[in-house]
Parts: C-alpha cells; structure tokens; sequence
C-alpha cells in the first residue's frame, strides 16, 4: 500500500507553524461528527473519552495505541456541533492544541484537522502520526478495516520528507 500523504504546515500571523490535514467524506456532516464526539464511534479509530464534556474538560484514553496506554486530560475550548471541535491536551510531556472543523457541501462533509503552533521539531513525526489517524477514521467511516492501516509500514518513517519539505515551503 502507498500512501500519500496531504498535510501542510502554514504560518500563522507571527510565523508559528500550524499542521494541517484535510480528509473528505461521502457522508452527512452529523455523521463525521459523531465519529470525532461520540466515544463509541471514536474507539474504532483512536481512542474513547470518560466524563461529562459538558464540564468542560474530559479524559481521554488513546486506545489505538494499546490497552496500557495513560488517560490524558483534554480541555474543552469550543464544541459547536456539528462544525467544531477544539480542544487542548495535556499529558506529562506537554500539550497540544487540536482543532477538528467541519463543513459539508453536496453530500460531501470535508474535515480539517489542524494542530496550531507544532513544535517544527517534532511535525516530522507528528503529521505521519496525524495522517495515520485520520486514515484511520475514513476506513472506520466506510466500513474498511482500520487494522489494516499500518504505521510503520506507510507513515513513519515514510512521509518524513515530506513533512520536513513542508515545514521549508514558502509558508511553511
């Protein structure tokens, strides 16, 4: 399998570097929602959360990465269904800030992921791993088989380069 990869990174207005990936989906809006917001829908992909989002903050457990893997604390800066969802995560090694937003047209629901301020170090590794999840959730969306989605095989260390081209792209 050759996967190709469509981040980018772009510069926000004092040169900081966002990732941004974009995936589209013969489906309505409310259903790719309910993919990225409900934790059933989103355990066949990534992971599944605990508690009330109404609190404003929840804990999420990325369970595609193994049954050992921590809870992470994530908080709620905007959920404003079914076209965005932005929030912050945060474990012992930092955090990250993640925005999903949605928008549909034509029956066609187009999801950009974006992750403000990426470490440029780091978006090397990160945007394969973002790439990754998100293939993974078209495959959940259409019903192909997400352990067939393979990390090492097709994302890392195979899109680094590209990554590294984008960060050096004129708004890169």
């Amino acid at each position: 399998m050759s996967v190709v990869p469509n981040g980018r990174i772009e510069r926000d207005g004092e040169g900081r570097p966002t990732l941004v990936i974009t995936r589209e989906f013969t489906a309505p809006i409310e259903d790719v929602w309910a993919s990225v917001t409900e934790p059933s829908r989103m355990e066949r992909w990534i992971g599944t959360f605990s508690g009330d989002p109404a609190s404003g903050s929840v804990q999420f457990r990325m369970t595609a990465e193994g049954a050992d893997a921590p809870a992470e604390e994530v908080e709620i800066l905007a959920c404003e269904p079914p076209r965005l969802l932005d929030v912050i995560t945060r474990t012992p090694d930092g955090q990250w800030h993640l925005r999903v937003a949605l928008s549909e047209e034509g029956g066609r629901t187009v999801l950009t992921f974006t992750q403000p301020q990426i470490d440029p170090v780091e978006a090397e590794s990160v945007g394969p791993g973002w790439e990754f999840y998100l293939d993974r959730l078209a495959a959940a969306e259409t019903g192909g088989d997400v352990a067939a989605i393979d990390f090492e095989r097709d994302y890392y260390p195979a899109m680094v380069e590209h990554y590294r081209a984008a960060l050096d792209a004129p708004g890169g």
